[in-house]
């Protein structure tokens, strides 16, 4: 039995694992986090490992393992992103540079036998990877998503301004709406355009895999052909943890 963790950006995702989730839960990084993570596990069984996955900071990273070793007097193992693995292969020159949610949500793609894919990442920042269905991590884009891009732009200009939260349209005739149009309709054009300019080194038109917590809002907005993916980075550190424990999925 393990305990995956997945510090995100804006939240912490965790998940018991035992052939299958056994408990899970979030924690958003705005909250008080120690306290909400030792009522979350206070009546958890003690797990054999602890594995996570990071992209944010060294010190919430030892506040979260100091929960764990207080709860369950485990270590906890961080994963950084390896040039391969699970038979994924990373295009970065640097491999650590590519951010750990990004490799496992191709490891957990590919274990699923989805390739050739696109996966986008629809969260603080918007995500973009190709991997062809060898395996071969083909590269791809950061761009700011859509809530992010919102907050950017209000938060830059002195006349545009929103005194409510906007719908998005095909074209607006308000502030509000205007806004979230441009800023939604403007992550979702950038995915369709990574689509079709990898389509032809991906062997053709790519399985388009959205992911991360704006994903569900974004998928409406797609002119191309897109599922959901949930607990991308928890199903990916399964697959990992399975390949690389002297027990194998025993854990």
């Amino acid at each position: 039995m393990r305990l995956l963790l997945d510090l995100g950006n804006t939240r912490l995702k965790w998940a018991l694992c035992d052939g299958g989730w056994q408990s899970q839960g979030a924690v958003s990084w705005n909250e008080d986090v120690v306290l909400a993570l030792h009522e979350a596990w206070r009546d958890l069984p003690v797990p054999i490992a602890v594995v996570g996955a990071s992209v944010v900071d060294a010190g919430r990273e030892a506040q979260v393992a100091a929960v764990v070793s207080a709860c369950f007097a485990r270590d906890t193992q961080w994963l950084r992103t390896p040039a391969e693995a699970c038979g994924v292969r990373n295009a970065y020159a640097d491999p650590s540079r590519l951010g750990v949610d990004r490799f496992l949500a191709m490891v957990a793609a590919r274990a699923d036998g989805l390739g050739p894919c696109v996966l986008a990442g629809v969260g603080t920042a918007l995500t973009l990877d190709a991997l062809a269905a060898d395996g071969l991590h083909l590269g791809g884009l950061i761009a700011p998503g859509p809530q992010l891009m919102q907050q950017s732009l209000l938060g830059a200009t002195a006349r545009v301004l929103v005194e409510r939260p906007g719908r998005v349209l095909d074209v607006a005739d308000n502030t509000p709406d205007a806004v979230a149009s441009g800023c939604w309709q403007a992550a979702a054009a950038l995915i369709e355009r990574f689509v079709a300019r990898l389509a032809p080194s991906l062997g053709g038109a790519p399985l388009l895999i959205l992911g991360g917590g704006d994903a569900e809002a974004l998928l409406p907005l797609m002119s191309v052909p897109a599922r959901l993916s949930t607990d991308s980075v928890l199903r990916g550190l399964v697959v990992w943890s399975d390949a690389h424990s002297p027990l194998g999925s025993a854990l």
